[in-house]
């Protein structure tokens, strides 16, 4: 039997996607899981162990079908080797041979990447940077990812680390982020800290959902809280702009679902505060794929 399928995973801080994928990287089938129910990095390897082998179970299929698995996690990633250096917003992962383990639980071939580079590779190829020769993409979400696209490839860097735009410091006094620096930009505009400022705005709980739906009605308040949020993450893509002089920055990931209102805050501060020619070139557009790091992680064994 030829091996059609291949099986894309999307592990993050908050929700672990994992779908089963035709030779097109069409999802046919997935599953969702909450992250944060694991507290040790064991038990969530063994979950995705376990569901990997129940969706091959439920589609019908054999290991002979399946061409391979491939994962996507935040932080650095040797992607070569399959190891995962470091894991932000979850203890106890540290230089974990993720690729190894689940290829000795499965039976099958699995490949290793960082999350926001497969969000980069499937925008690159199917979604919103089609097209492009460079391209910054970023992951709005528990944590802030970034994949690079340049000269037409998902640029990895020298030691597989490159486009960690969450942790560029774009403050010398400002609060801890999870990577161990501080004035990071994740540390601004991570999920958490963005509920953190919306309570001292509001003097009250918000979800995020709740914000975006009060600043879709006119809210003053909800409003700010997301001109806020785009004008920080302005300022470090107005340094990603000067430095790499890309064609489109492509945003996804929760936040990203603010809409209009943070994605204008975010041009006007690029525009603001990157150099002319580049500020006036690069164009900012919303991701376009519903689950980019599946069909990225799909992409990652196809190709």
């Amino acid at each position: 039997m030829a091996r059609a399928h291949i099986i894309g995973i999307d592990l993050g801080g908050t929700n672990l996607k994992i779908g089963l994928c035709d030779g097109s990287c069409a999802i046919r089938a997935k599953r969702i899981l909450d992250t944060t129910s694991f507290t040790h990095k064991d038990a969530l390897i063994n979950a995705v162990a376990v569901s990997v082998d129940a969706m091959i179970r439920e589609a019908g299929l054999t290991r002979a079908a399946v061409r391979g698995v491939g994962i996507g996690l935040p932080g650095p990633i040797d992607t070569a080797r399959g190891i995962v250096h470091f894991f932000p917003n979850i203890p106890g992962w540290r230089e974990v041979n993720l690729r190894d383990i689940l290829r000795r639980r499965l039976g099958l071939p699995v490949r290793v990447d960082n999350d926001a580079n497969l969000m980069a590779l499937a925008e690159f190829k199917a979604g919103a940077a089609r097209g492009a020769a460079n391209a910054v993409c970023i992951t709005l979400g528990t944590g802030v990812g970034g994949g690079l696209i340049i000269d037409g490839k998902l640029f990895r860097g020298s030691t597989h680390a490159a486009g960690e735009i969450g942790h560029m410091p774009v403050s010398e006094n400002g609060p801890a982020c999870g990577c161990g620096s501080f004035g990071c930009l994740e540390s601004y505009i991570g999920n958490r800290r963005i509920l953190a400022y919306a309570r001292g705005v509001f003097k009250r709980t918000v979800s995020l959902e709740e914000i975006s739906a009060l600043a879709a009605r006119g809210d003053r308040k909800a409003s700010g809280v997301w001109e806020y949020v785009g004008a920080k993450l302005g300022i470090g893509l107005a340094g990603a702009v000067n430095l790499l002089n890309p064609d489109y920055i492509v945003i996804g990931g929760g936040v990203a679902n603010a809409g209009k209102i943070l994605f204008d805050s975010v041009k006007a501060t690029i525009l603001r505060r990157a150099m002319p020619m580049q500020a006036r070139h690069v164009k900012v557009r919303k991701a376009m794929l519903a689950d980019p790091g599946i069909i990225g992680a799909c992409l990652l064994v196809k190709e």
